[in-house]
């Protein structure tokens, strides 16, 4: 998947009645934060942010374009969302140090269907999320796990998942993910 990219202009004004003002001509008040707490007012298109915010992750980098000039790579870190109007109202980013590394929790999702379930066993999740840490750009934006091998009596576990090399997983390597036990 190609890199998201948000053009965002510095803004100046700040406050309830500016960020209405732009709000009613289609813009979204936002802000940028770096790994040291320096913040730089942004105003972004409201569309081109949505179409970018409702098909990302939360650990997916995005291209942040400030200006027409320097190019940030940046996590949509927070959201400001009205329920009612079906709006967001704010956008926090954050751009993180590229050579630090992060932290990140992953809900660990499945993919295909096991052969020993298909024999009659029964599926048994037993880790719903795992933690990862690695730098932004080898951050992966998923954890999906390919259960279609395992049989009946078989157990995929944390040290089962192919993150790649520059991923380390932080849970027990051992911890069982997903195990298949036979019908009683």
């Amino acid at each position: 998947m190609d890199q998201a990219i948000i053009n965002a202009k510095t803004r100046t004004t700040s406050g309830k009645t500016a960020a209405k003002r732009m709000r009613a001509a289609g813009r979204l008040p936002a802000v940028m934060y770096d790994s040291k707490g320096t913040s730089t007012m942004l105003d972004i298109d409201e569309r081109e942010f949505n179409k970018v915010w409702r098909a990302i992750t939360p650990t997916t980098l995005i291209s942040l374009k400030v200006d027409d000039g320097a190019t940030y790579d940046a996590f949509i870190k927070d959201t400001e969302y009205n329920i009612l109007s079906d709006k967001v109202l704010h956008a926090d980013f954050f751009v993180p140090d590229a050579e630090k590394k992060l932290t990140a929790k992953f809900k660990v999702s499945y993919s295909g269907t096991s052969s020993g379930v298909l024999k009659g066993g029964f599926m048994l999740k037993h880790l719903p999320e795992i933690q990862v840490k690695a730098v932004a750009k080898k951050m992966p934006q998923a954890v999906v796990a390919d259960i279609s091998a395992l049989e009946i009596g078989d157990v995929f576990r944390v040290k089962d998942l192919k993150l790649g090399e520059d991923v380390t997983v932080l849970t027990d390597g051992n911890a069982p993910l997903v195990s298949v036990k036979p019908a009683r």
